[in-house]
């Protein structure tokens, strides 16, 4: 049975904000949780040992971030039909190893497909340090499925995902995950059980635990940074993508890039099972 968005216990839901002082340990642990150290072909010493450490740029992600707050009653979500739609990150300034980051996260749009469709929701946080330094904006849009019926706009207000170009690409990079990648990743602070429990995978009408869409995110992050930056983390400014389908640990995702100056674009594809897991994907580099 299909309920659809209490839009106002959803509005009266004040989301955490949160406080995270992290050091060189929640770094490297981070980049392991997105597959960093996997590939025999890339060295990220890196981003995995304290001398001379790069701090990957999609951490931001998860600093400053209360977890999958829909888990909290409160919010009025189905929490076990929130699918991760889209994400977009933007860095103002590189991270430094060690820090103290503030999160301020807030709704910003709903939309309404409609009696029996799903409810769209634009959630954005902004990351600060404790003197106002704005250090990054990351926006996330989820489809909460069967949620629709409210009498929402149809659409969130913005401009889509542009297409990646009608051309060969100019770089295909291959970096597999592990069976174990989602149980590492939870630890920087997602702990959905849809990515650890079989029986709310089952629930859920997947065959298994997937792994997180920003894990995957940061999985072709890392493949930009390598592919178009020489392995210079600090280089990757923005990034935006689509998610199309879920990542099962253990895949092996090859992602292929499209270079025009400082401007990228790109999409991945789960090897092994042929099948797209992001797409209209667009990143903006430093000089």
């Amino acid at each position: 049975m299909t309920v659809p968005l209490d839009l106002e216990k959803v509005r009266a839901y004040a989301i955490p904000q949160t406080r995270d002082e992290y050091d060189p340990r929640d770094v490297i642990l981070y980049a392991l949780g997105v597959g960093a150290g996997l590939s025999e072909d890339v060295d990220e010493t890196n981003f995995l040992f304290e001398r001379q450490l790069q701090v990957l740029p999609t951490i931001a992600l998860v600093l400053g971030t209360p977890g999958f707050w829909p888990l909290d009653p409160r919010t009025g979500l189905d929490w076990i039909n929130v699918l991760h739609g889209e994400q977009r990150l933007k860095l103002h300034v590189p991270l430094d190893p060690h820090g103290t980051l503030i999160g301020d996260t807030v709704v910003t749009d709903v939309a309404d497909k409609g009696p029996g469709k799903p409810a769209m929701l634009r959630a954005t946080k902004r990351v600060t340090t404790p003197g106002g330094t704005l250090v990054a904006e990351a926006t996330e849009t989820w489809f909460i499925r069967g949620a629709g019926g409210f009498g929402g706009p149809r659409d969130l207000p913005g401009e889509g995902l542009p297409s990646v170009p009608e051309r060969a690409p100019d770089y295909e990079i291959k970096l597999p995950t592990s069976r174990a990648q989602a149980a590492i990743y939870r630890l920087s602070g997602d702990r959905n059980p849809l990515h650890i429990d079989p029986a709310t995978a089952r629930i859920a009408g997947l065959d298994r635990p997937i792994l997180h869409g920003l894990a995957t995110m940061g999985l072709t992050g890392r493949a930009l940074i390598h592919a178009c930056c020489a392995s210079d983390a600090s280089r990757l400014r923005e990034i935006a993508l689509r998610f199309t389908a879920p990542v099962y640990p253990g895949d092996t995702i090859r992602t292929h890039i499209w270079q025009q100056g400082d401007d990228l674009h790109f999409r991945a594809d789960a090897i092994e099972r042929g099948v797209r897991v992001i797409d209209n994907g667009v990143a903006m580099l430093a000089p």
